[in-house]
């Protein structure tokens, strides 16, 4: 218990900060409403839970030991979340037809929201966070599985409030200006998450 409860907490702050994988649920429901969001926090939720598992079992030998496999993860993460801001920026308002294939908004379902955590700078800097700090060499496969089921189960709630958020602020928007200059700004957030990401690691 006395390992639980910190760890629980600081798997909700990892979760509920503002991230890649946050901001692009808060544009899901923002632009289809909440209930659309639900299958990417599952698949974001799985993924993470997943990633910290692996990171556990040994993963992080690897990445600690060859510097420029976590850099071409970095590289490869951050092209991507720009490619998405670029998207996003572009992207008209969910109420306009638009015939330029691709052009709308990023989709964000199960299996975007998985492959985005992937290649998702933030999750992996919180995974090797978890090992150096709740995990020693006496650890067992099975406590370092009950952690990662444990932030799995912490990041549910937290990403689903940010498709809440999104589809409580899409109320708020009645013209096109509206939603144009919306989507900028976290278009502009994304990249600036992204980029901090990589930098910071």
């Amino acid at each position: 218990m006395s390992t639980w409860l910190p760890f629980a907490l600081f798997a909700f702050v990892a979760s509920i900060t503002p991230g890649p994988t946050n901001l692009l649920i808060l544009t899901q429901g923002s632009r289809h409403g909440w209930k659309s969001t639900l299958p990417a926090v599952f698949g974001a939720s799985l993924a993470a839970a997943a990633i910290v598992l692996a990171v556990g079992w040994g993963l992080a030998n690897t990445l600690l030991a060859y510097p420029l496999i976590r850099r071409l993860m970095a590289a490869i993460g951050v092209a991507w979340l720009s490619w998405l801001a670029w998207r996003l920026y572009r992207s008209p308002p969910p109420n306009i037809e638009t015939d330029a294939e691709g052009s709308g908004a990023p989709a964000f379902g199960p299996r975007q929201a998985a492959g985005l955590q992937l290649v998702n700078p933030k999750t992996w800097m919180m995974a090797l966070s978890v090992v150096g700090v709740f995990t020693d060499s006496t650890s067992s496969a099975t406590q370092i599985g009950v952690l990662a089921l444990t932030f799995g189960i912490v990041a549910l709630p937290c990403l689903a409030l940010w498709g809440m958020i999104g589809s409580g602020v899409a109320r708020l928007f009645h013209t096109t200006r509206q939603w144009q200059w919306f989507n900028r700004a976290l278009a502009l957030l994304l990249l600036a998450v992204a980029w901090w990401s990589v930098l910071a690691s």
